[in-house]
């Protein structure tokens, strides 16, 4: 049954038509009068809708019914990520939802080699939103991560921060995986781009009561670093 994010008020008994892109796909996969598609506002649960009506350019739809599903991990997971490729963000992006991440912050950092702001920010928080949504939509979860406006490491240190575990990962980090706590119910992943932090923002990040972490061996790829270590802590905090 296709499933669709609608950022919108969704209640049992409502009518009205899908937007364009949504509408589109149900035009394209010929989708008939009576058949249903699965709703979800982020907001919790998702609702399942039965098409009343196929335009040439509508379609028109009544929510039957809602469905309280919860599909959220009990680990509140914060990704903070320095901005990466294009391709390479949106990958992140979207195994982060994939995995449960709850907020995901774009930063820059000093050997960061994606900088953008004003229009271009605005137009690619706008795209990385539009990343978070299909991938929870094909993955079924019921609420989208909140991406926040890019920025600065040193911005990004300085406010307040209350997650029972802050990870810095680093290549050089004098905490093995195996060592961290047995529980937690929040932690935050600091994730640096290609080229890793540099000494002086790892003392930074440190200063401010982040562990310095290395999984193994291995030096990891930097939009491969985030679904490791997300999976990682689903597995030993969350519902895997």
């Amino acid at each position: 049954m296709p499933r669709f994010y609608l950022p919108q008020p969704l209640a049992a008994g409502s009518e009205f038509n899908l937007p364009e892109a949504q509408a589109r796909h149900v035009q394209v996969v010929r989708m008939q009068p009576g058949e249903a598609i699965t709703l979800f506002n982020g907001e919790g649960g998702e609702y399942t809708a039965v098409i009343t009506e196929m335009g040439k350019r509508n379609v028109a739809v009544r929510i039957a019914s809602h469905d309280d599903a919860h599909r959220e991990s009990p680990l509140h997971l914060t990704l903070v990520q320095v901005m990466t490729a294009a391709d390479r963000m949106d990958y992140t992006i979207q195994k982060a939802t994939e995995l449960g991440v709850n907020i995901i912050q774009p930063i820059t950092s000093q050997y960061c080699q994606q900088r953008v702001s004003g229009e271009r920010a605005e137009k690619r928080l706008a795209h990385w939103e539009g990343v978070a949504a299909a991938a929870a939509e094909q993955c079924g979860r019921t609420r989208v991560p909140q991406i926040l406006p890019i920025l600065s490491l040193e911005h990004w240190l300085a406010r307040p921060c209350a997650a029972e575990l802050k990870l810095l990962l680093c290549p050089t980090g004098a905490v093995n995986w195996n060592s961290l706590p047995a529980s937690a119910d929040s932690a935050i992943m600091l994730v640096g781009p290609e080229g890793g932090f540099s000494a002086t923002e790892d003392e930074m990040a440190i200063a401010q009561g982040y562990t310095p972490v290395v999984l193994g061996p291995r030096l990891f790829r930097a939009e491969t670093v985030t679904p490791v270590v997300a999976g990682l802590l689903q597995a030993r905090y969350g519902d895997f």
